[in-house]
């Protein structure tokens, strides 16, 4: 019995009740036999979790790279290219490849009223420049479809970008600042220092942004207007300069209304034959316009496109659009002692002009009232008497110190010699006129004797005393002085 059992093992059934548990016994040669029956599916799940990892090694999943954005979304970064774009609140996409502006052919904002603030890109409105990390950590402007980067320094960003905008006068601007046309084009420069942004998991893991830079020029969407009328500029800076609200010292007078009602606030409201200015007009092609003369009590306001070439312009020769003034005048009669009268106009009168664009639809208008009218003797020079006559004659009278400057006898250039001179108002702060609109012809108009094919001279009598001398004035910065009356100066005529 003992030799029955010698090559069997004893094992222990247990059964599902705990009470009873069953022996048995296998022959060892039996057990070895099931083993080697069951290997082959023992080693099974092993072999094809091999396969598994060794396929999941070899072909490995590819996400999308993580992205800046500032439309949650929907525009995403990735590139130098992406963070230097803008979109225009139509939608309209910009980016540096395809940016079709420059200063003489800016993009002109979609919508009226329209800011800068109104454009997207990737720097905050409220700021001028700003790091990568921190679009990422304090305005979430980043995202990656994959949900790579979540978590306690999931992604990181490196790099900043900034903006710097500038109006044509090269003034410093802020994104939310109202747009004014007549300080367009607008400059916009996009910077960027390399930089990157990237997250701890995911393939790709990255964006790669190179250092950059785009420029854009923008236009406003509002309407074409005058933004300035220039006369002569030589005497327009220091003493000279008008208010910032009325004189331009590079541009000249600062249109007040548009209102014609309100046209007498307008430079100029006095003239001469022959005296021109131009109009700086801003929102359209000035070729593109045409206008019609203007004429009123035989004065007649016309505005061509010349070429011009005139000292106080910084760049001529320019292409300008020009107002010519001509009328009366009394050239031919200059060397008479007893001239025969001429036409006198009944002031004041309101000049509107008014330019067209090709379907003849009015695009903008300029308008001035005209409250003296000027005649020059020119380079006959004579006594205070002889120039009071010769006007008379003429049917005018010699004009008066404050027809012509808004020069004080205080300060630079002052003395005895100005005392009691009336100037026009509003006054100058010394013995020089201070650029204004309406205080005195050499005022408005400065330096008269630059003007193209006008007779002009240095010094003007008027019809002003004190004393036993007589003021006249000098056309170089309007300062007033006072002389023997029997000496010869030119002499300037007006009316009313």
């Amino acid at each position: 019995m003992e030799r029955q059992f010698k090559d069997q093992l004893p094992y222990v059934l247990n059964l599902p009740d705990k009470h009873v548990r069953r022996v048995f016994t296998l022959s060892s040669k039996l057990l070895s036999k099931i083993l080697r029956a069951l290997a082959p599916l023992l080693l099974l799940p092993y072999s094809l979790g091999l396969q598994a990892l060794s396929a999941k090694t070899t072909d490995i999943i590819q996400g999308t790279a993580p992205y800046l954005t500032f439309d949650s979304g929907r525009t995403k970064v990735t590139t130098t290219e992406d963070l230097l774009s803008i979109r225009l609140s139509d939608g309209t996409q910009i980016t540096p490849s395809n940016n079709p502006s420059t200063p003489t052919s800016p993009i002109t904002l979609p919508n009226a009223g329209d800011t800068l603030a109104d454009i997207d890109m990737m720097i905050p409105v409220s700021r001028n420049s700003i790091l990568l990390s921190d679009l990422v950590t304090r305005y979430h402007y980043w995202g990656d479809d994959d949900g790579d980067g979540l978590g306690t320094k999931g992604v990181i960003a490196t790099g900043s970008l900034s903006i710097k905008i500038t109006d044509k006068n090269n003034r410093e601007i802020n994104r939310n600042d109202a747009l004014d046309i007549c300080k367009a084009p607008y400059k916009m420069e996009l910077n960027n220092m390399a930089g990157s942004l990237s997250t701890q998991y995911g393939v790709p893991s990255y964006s790669i942004f190179d250092y950059g830079t785009a420029t854009y020029y923008i236009n406003p969407n509002l309407p074409s207007t005058v933004c300035y009328a220039r006369p002569n500029l030589q005497h327009g800076t220091g003493s000279f300069k008008g208010p910032d609200s009325i004189w331009d010292s590079d541009k000249g007078f600062i249109p007040q209304s548009t209102n014609p009602t309100l046209y007498g606030s307008n430079f100029p409201t006095t003239g001469a034959d022959g005296l021109y200015f131009d109009l700086d007009i801003r929102g359209i092609d000035p070729n593109q316009l045409t206008w019609q003369p203007v004429t009123h009590e035989g004065i007649t306001a016309t505005v061509t496109r010349t070429i011009a070439n005139d000292n106080w312009i910084s760049d001529h020769p320019e292409v300008v659009t020009r107002v010519t003034l001509t009328g009366p005048e009394a050239r031919a009669q200059k060397d008479n002692v007893n001239p025969s009268r001429i036409s006198k106009p009944n002031l004041p009168k309101t000049f509107e002009l008014v330019g067209k664009d090709s379907d003849g639809n009015v695009v903008v208008k300029y308008g001035f009232v005209l409250r003296k009218w000027f005649i020059n003797r020119g380079d006959k020079s004579d006594t205070a008497s002889n120039q009071v006559a010769w006007c008379r004659s003429l049917g005018y009278r010699l004009a008066q110190v404050k027809d012509l400057t808004n020069a004080v006898c205080f300060g630079l250039n002052s003395g005895n010699y100005c005392q009691d001179a009336i100037g026009a108002t509003p006054s100058a702060s010394d013995n020089f006129y201070q650029r204004q609109i309406g205080a005195g012809f050499f005022t408005e108009w400065d330096q008269i004797f630059d003007y193209a094919g006008i007779d002009f001279t240095l010094w003007y009598w008027t019809s002003d005393t004190t004393g036993n001398l007589q003021f006249y004035v000098g056309v170089m910065g309007g300062g007033v002085d006072s002389y023997n009356p029997s000496y010869h100066y030119s002499g300037l005529c007006t009316t009313p």
